[in-house]
C-alpha cells in the first residue's frame, strides 16, 4: 500500500493513535476487539480499515478480521454536547430573563433599602422620615417598612416581634401613631400588646389573611384612609368581652357564680347579716393588711387607688367578674397563681398592682403593672 499508508510510519507521525486490543480466550479459541484511533480523512481511514480485513495471520495463528464500524468521534461528541446542552437549558436554568421594568424595580428597591434607618438601641428598621415627622406608622417587620417605602411612605417603623420596644413607646408618646399590622393572629397579638403599653392614636387594618409586605399601593392607601380611632378598638374589645361574659354566665350553673356578685363598700348584708362598722370590708387598710386578710382564703380582693376595697370574689372566678366591677379599679390581691393570660387581663382593665400567691409562665410583663408575691 506504499509508504504513505505504512502503519508504523502513521503511528510515528501521530496520524494513527494508540491501538487497543481486548482479547478473550474460550475453548482454545481467542476472540478480541481492536480499537484504532485515526486522524486520517474519511477515504484514507476507509482504505486502512479494508486493509485490516486482509490480515489472515497473527503470529503463528490463523486470524480473521472484520471491520464492525467506523465512527467519527467528533460527530459523536458533538451529538453528546448538543443533547447535554438541551438538558442543561431545560433543567438547570432557574432564573427567567429580566425585562426592563423588572430591572428598574430591582434597582429602585435597592435605593429604598439603602434609605432604611436603624432607630434606637434596638436598631429598629424605619423609614427616613420617622424622626422628623409628626405622625408615624407602626408595622410588624422590616419587609413591611420596605414595602411602604416602595410606595413613598417614609414614616413607618417596625416592631420586630411581639414585645414592643422602648423606642416605639417613646415615639408614640410624642407623635400621632397609627398601628398598621398584618391581618392574621400575629398581627392581632401585636396590636393588643401595643394598646397596653404604647399611646396609639389610630388603627388601620390589613385584609384578612394578608400581610402588609404583600399589599399593593391601592390596598395600602385604602387601608390607611379607612383607619379608625383607637377608642373604637377599645370599645370593640370591651363589647367582645361582655358578650363572652354573657355567654359564659348563661352556660354556667347558678351555684358556680354565687360568689361573683359585687360587694358594696358600705355596710353590706352578707348571708343575711348586716356588717358592723368594724368589719374588714368597712375600713381602710394598708397593703400588708390586705395581704394578710386574703392569704390562705382562696379569694381575690379588688382595690381602688386609695386602697379602698371594691369587692371580694372567689379567686377562680376573677376572670368572669372583671368587666362587671364598677369603680376606680387600681389593684388586686389574689390568693392563686397568676399566669400570662390573667396578667394581660388585669393590665387591660387598668390594674397597676397585682399581688398574688405566685407568678408562672410570665413571658412579657406590662411596664405599667407592678407585681408582688405574697410572702
Amino acid at each position: 500500500m506504499g509508504e504513505d499508508m505504512d502503519l508504523r510510519d502513521l503511528q510515528r507521525t501521530g496520524r494513527i493513535g494508540r491501538i487497543d486490543v481486548q482479547i478473550e480466550s474460550k475453548k482454545g479459541e481467542t476472540r478480541g476487539e481492536i480499537l484504532i484511533s485515526s486522524s486520517l480523512d474519511r477515504a484514507e481511514t476507509a482504505v486502512l480499515a479494508s486493509a485490516l480485513e486482509t490480515i489472515d495471520r497473527v503470529g503463528p495463528c490463523i486470524a480473521h478480521i472484520t471491520v464492525d464500524r467506523i465512527e467519527d468521534i467528533r460527530v459523536t461528541k458533538k451529538r453528546k454536547i448538543i443533547e447535554r446542552a438541551k438538558e442543561l437549558l431545560l433543567d438547570r436554568f432557574e432564573d427567567t430573563p429580566i425585562d426592563t421594568i423588572e430591572l428598574l424595580d430591582q434597582v429602585r428597591d435597592t435605593i429604598r433599602i439603602g434609605k432604611l434607618l436603624d432607630l434606637g438601641e434596638e436598631r429598629l428598621p424605619a423609614g427616613p422620615h420617622v424622626a422628623d415627622t409628626d405622625a408615624i406608622i407602626v408595622v410588624e417587620g422590616r419587609a413591611d417598612v420596605i414595602n411602604l417605602l416602595k410606595y413613598s411612605i417614609k414614616n413607618a417603623i417596625a416592631v420586630e416581634g411581639t414585645k414592643v420596644p422602648k423606642t416605639i413607646i417613646d415615639l408614640c408618646e410624642t407623635k400621632i401613631a397609627t398601628a398598621f399590622l398584618d391581618g392574621d393572629r400575629g398581627g392581632e397579638l401585636i396590636l393588643r400588646e401595643l394598646l397596653q403599653v404604647a399611646d396609639i392614636d389610630f388603627v388601620a387594618f390589613a385584609p384578612r389573611g394578608r400581610s402588609v409586605e404583600e399589599m399593593s399601593r391601592k390596598e395600602i392607601t385604602k387601608a390607611l384612609r379607612n383607619k379608625v380611632p383607637v377608642e373604637f378598638i377599645h370599645e370593640q374589645y370591651r363589647q367582645g368581652k361582655e358578650r363572652e361574659m354573657k355567654d359564659r354566665y348563661i352556660s354556667d350553673s347558678p351555684s358556680s357564680i354565687v360568689a361573683t356578685q359585687k360587694i358594696p363598700i358600705e355596710s353590706s348584708p352578707k348571708n343575711g347579716v348586716k356588717l358592723d362598722e368594724n368589719h374588714p370590708m368597712n375600713r381602710l387598710h394598708t397593703i400588708d393588711e390586705h395581704i394578710k386578710e386574703v392569704s390562705g382564703r382562696m379569694i381575690a380582693r379588688l382595690l381602688a387607688s386609695d386602697l379602698e376595697i371594691i369587692g371580694e370574689y372567689r379567686a377562680d372566678e376573677i376572670e368572669k367578674v372583671l368587666d362587671m366591677v364598677n369603680g376606680d379599679l387600681s389593684g388586686v390581691i389574689i390568693d392563686r397563681i397568676v399566669d400570662q393570660k390573667l396578667l394581660d387581663d388585669f393590665s387591660w382593665h387598668g390594674i397597676e398592682l397585682v399581688v398574688a400567691r405566685d407568678f408562672k409562665g410570665i413571658i412579657k410583663r406590662p411596664i405599667t403593672v407592678k407585681l408582688v408575691k405574697i410572702p
